[in-house]
């Protein structure tokens, strides 16, 4: 099995941070944060050029997938960024209307979730009643059960450890299919949703190690840079062999997922809960070497800091992963 990127994927990579390092995402971050959404599209518009959710989409509705592996590598990089929005949200709903196998709703939904022209989230009930960012999306579909639906609009915005991540429970609509075939292309979507959301974390812990390798370099103690202190390294070489040891299960995840194995799933949930737990400690490390500094809101740092935890859980928490994995 091959687990590094080759010269295409790793030229998509480059091209992909740069584009986003154009972007000033700190700022759209916090404009987004406010419901201010006009920024945040205008990167997601960037974003499906860039051929970013067209990866989720199949060639007949004008994609260029499925390739999850392509979408790993993309994600890690929306997670570096810190990108807002429903982008898991997204291509996890164009998973759901591929595999739904009503050539209709593919036609007519497809395509513009490849161009990027609608902005789309989706909820599961069966893991959580809320849908991401339901304010920002032109529509959101609802599972519940074995019936699909079109949200007719969110509800109020619930308060969330990371302001950017605006959950809202979605109100009923109109009922677009219904039975077996819709609970299956759910469980698929699912997985895809797990799989974006781990390569986002692993992307995320990747940029607050980066950020604080940088800070501990620069500030001194006693005279000398904390980053020459022992326990310090400690910290910093733990985390990273943490993000490190998630990679190539993210990856490998994607390549299961991309060959229709049937193990997909537990390797799924397998760099899931990696990828999460990895963020989540490069979170902790980056809050803890920065000292108080690492508390404030005007710190580009804590942006990143409060989406590790939300996407540790999202899409599947450890203890459901580790369930799934063990259950297998």
């Amino acid at each position: 099995m091959r687990f590094f990127p080759d010269a295409e994927q790793r030229e998509f990579a480059r091209s992909l941070d740069a584009l986003l390092t154009s972007c000033d995402t700190p700022a759209v971050i916090r404009s987004w944060a406010t419901g201010e959404h006009g920024p945040g599209r205008a990167v997601g518009a960037r974003l499906a050029e860039a051929g970013v959710f067209a990866l989720a989409v199949p060639r007949e509705h004008d994609g260029f997938g499925p390739l999850p592996l392509e979408l790993a590598i993309a994600f890690e990089g929306l997670g570096r960024h810190a990108v807002p929005g429903p982008l898991v949200e997204t291509v996890a709903a164009a998973a759901l209307l591929d595999r739904l196998g009503d050539d209709r709703i593919a036609a007519e939904r497809l395509p513009g979730i490849a161009s990027g022209k609608s902005v789309v989230s989706l909820c599961l009930t069966s893991l959580g009643p809320y849908a991401l960012d339901g304010d920002a999306a032109d529509a959101v579909f609802v599972v519940d059960g074995d019936a699909l639906s079109v949200s007719t609009g969110p509800g109020p915005v619930q308060p969330s450890a990371d302001p950017a991540r605006r959950l809202s429970r979605p109100t009923s609509g109109t009922v677009l299919a219904q039975g077996e075939s819709v609970a299956a292309a759910a469980g698929y979507a699912a997985d895809v949703a797990a799989l974006a959301t781990a390569a986002q974390a692993l992307g995320v812990g990747r940029a607050l190690l980066a950020r604080t390798v940088g800070y501990v370099a620069q500030r001194t103690q006693f005279g000398v840079a904390i980053g020459s202190f022992q326990a310090v390294k400690h910290r910093l070489a733990d985390t990273l062999l943490a993000l490190e040891f998630a990679e190539p299960l993210v990856h490998g995840a994607a390549l299961a997922l991309a060959a229709g194995d049937d193990a997909a799933g537990r390797e799924i949930a397998a760099a899931k809960v990696t990828a999460g737990e990895a963020a989540y400690g490069a979170a902790r490390t980056a809050l803890q070497l920065h000292g108080a500094v690492g508390y404030t809101d005007e710190l580009d740092l804590s942006l990143w800091i409060r989406k590790a935890r939300p996407l540790r859980d999202a899409w599947g928490t450890p203890a459901a992963c580790r369930a799934r994995v063990l259950a297998a």
